[in-house]
């Protein structure tokens, strides 16, 4: 379970797991890296960091099992 970042690249967008060297893609817009990231996320369990231009986090989604579940 590797938590995905959406950043910035010179190509475009990146998404790249935590921790990892290189990204697992390169997209030509945000929009798509964010895409090809939420389904990592998903398949994976994990989390999606969205950077934005300047590096700082916009956004977070959750993929993974919520240890703290709504109750109804």
């Amino acid at each position: 379970m590797t938590n995905q970042h959406i950043t910035k690249h010179p190509n475009g967008w990146q998404v790249k797991g935590a921790g990892n060297k290189k990204p697992s893609s390169v997209h030509q817009t945000q929009q798509d890296a964010i895409a090809a990231g939420r389904e990592i996320a998903r398949n994976q369990e994990s989390e999606l960091f969205i950077h934005g231009k300047d590096g700082k986090i916009r956004a977070r989604d959750s993929y993974g099992n919520d240890p703290f579940p709504p109750k109804g």
